[in-house]
């Protein structure tokens, strides 16, 4: 009873997790009927091939949860020749449960024109309105190359780069196309009638099912054992944030897992200190796909000696050796991890202590200890200016500039010798200026008397 009371406690603190809806998958199809299908193709014309084989494609996925299609052909308005190069259309929008209305429309359209491809994608930016929560693809089918001096690379690249589209999808019919359609999305040959089944089956496949992945976080010896780390996946093409993940290990000591779209193309930036980052992540639809990347860490711990009040608020710049640009800003008396290696610390002490080529090693923590500071407790008759200075060897270095309001002023000084000078803020005449030496101990107050 007392074991499954602790159980049911456990259970009890597990934080709820709130999923985010998942996202809108909406495929655009868009639809070659320039003249060219008109041709054989082994048992049919390519068109008629094409459109059986979409139109058993739809039947299979029309009652799919989270996902809408949508019709855009092209070459079907206008009798080739002349070339009307604006021959594009929207024939079925996107929304729920229309897959019925594309096999109809499929039904009444005959081949006639040209090729316009680079203006039917750019028209097809307009097709996907606006949506929070969305996937965009696009599933290109055609049998030929451009024909109307557009560039469907060019324009294929701006609609990823704004983030309209994911990748788009090219099945080729008939020919090999591959080496003209490789820069516009990810090609597949459909030489043959049942090449066009199987790319189409492995292409709504890919549009519409996540990939698994895990991202190992290495170590010195080449071994996925660090975690914890903050983990940031950014769209190549459009710059966008996809995920944010903090990284887990599972129950059994492994990398967890992650799900992500494997149409985009990622950069992965691991926030360690300094952040470490993987350029560019491809992931294999439907293979579990690994990244690497070396993290190797330690860690730094800041203490102070005695057990002075002092550290309360004490923080120290941390930049990696021989490096002007801060890495992080640290606390004393907290621990932080950081990638292996030297850096370089400046403690906000009074005054400031500057260690130089600090090496933190893989799992090891290496510990900075500062001397307990004193106290100097400077009591002034007047208000006034002063400067404290810091005696090293009769060389003086400017440490402090008191309050010119306050006529009582207290600071943690590190342990040396100080030097103080001041001059009244009423006063006219550098003549007036006193100075006045004091040594600071560890852990002991000094009253320092200005104008007595």
């Amino acid at each position: 009873m007392l074991l499954l009371g602790i159980l049911n406690g456990m259970a009890q603190n597990q934080p709820t997790v709130v999923k985010s809806p998942p996202p809108l998958t909406r495929i655009l199809f868009i639809f070659d009927a320039s003249q060219s299908m008109l041709g054989r193709w082994q048992s049919d014309t390519k068109f008629n091939i094409a459109k059986r084989i979409l139109t058993e494609m739809l039947d299979s996925i029309a009652n799919l949860k989270n996902a809408e299609f949508a019709l855009r052909v092209y070459g079907h308005q206008y009798q080739y020749p002349p070339q009307v190069c604006n021959d594009t259309k929207l024939e079925v929008p996107f929304g729920p449960g229309n897959a019925s209305k594309i096999k109809s429309r499929l039904r009444t359209i005959t081949p006639k024109g040209t090729t316009p491809l680079a203006f039917s994608l750019e028209q097809a930016a307009k097709d996907f309105t606006p949506c929070t929560n969305c996937r965009n693809i696009v599933v290109l089918i055609t049998d030929g190359l451009e024909e109307c001096s557009g560039d469907p690379c060019a324009v294929s690249k701006m609609l990823q780069k704004n983030g309209i589209i994911l990748k788009p999808f090219i099945i080729g019919i008939g020919k090999d196309f591959n080496m003209a359609f490789n820069c516009v999305g990810t090609y597949f040959d459909a030489t043959k009638e049942k090449d066009l089944r199987t790319a189409l089956n492995v292409v709504i496949s890919q549009a519409l099912n996540s990939t698994t992945m895990q991202v190992n976080l290495l170590d010195e010896t080449g071994r996925p054992t660090e975690t914890d780390a903050g983990m940031t996946f950014t769209d190549l093409a459009s710059g966008k944030v996809k995920y944010n993940f903090i990284h887990t290990m599972n129950n059994r000591g492994l990398p967890d897992t992650l799900v992500v779209d494997p149409l985009v193309t990622y950069r992965v930036d691991i926030h360690t200190l300094p952040p470490v980052t993987i350029d560019t992540l491809r992931i294999m639809p439907g293979k579990h796909t690994i990244a690497a990347v070396d993290a190797p860490q330690g860690y730094l711990h800041l203490k102070m000696a005695g057990s002075s009040n002092a550290s309360r608020g004490l923080q120290c710049i941390v930049r990696k050796s021989g490096s002007p640009t801060t890495l992080n800003v640290q606390n004393f008396g907290e621990n932080e991890k950081y990638i292996t290696g030297h850096y370089d610390l400046e403690v906000l002490s009074l005054p400031r202590i500057t260690l130089k080529d600090i090496d933190i090693s893989q799992s090891h923590t290496t510990t900075i200890e500062i001397p307990e500071p004193g106290i100097a407790v400077f009591r002034k008759s007047f208000n006034g200016y002063g400067t404290l200075l810091l005696n090293d060897k009769n060389k003086l270095t400017r440490v402090y500039e008191l309050n010119e309001t306050l006529t009582l002023e207290t600071l943690y000084l590190q342990p040396g010798s100080y030097k103080i000078v001041f001059r009244p803020k009423n006063s006219r005449s550098t003549m007036y200026t006193v100075e006045q030496s004091f040594v600071i101990e560890s852990g002991k107050t000094t009253d320092i008397q200005l104008y007595k």
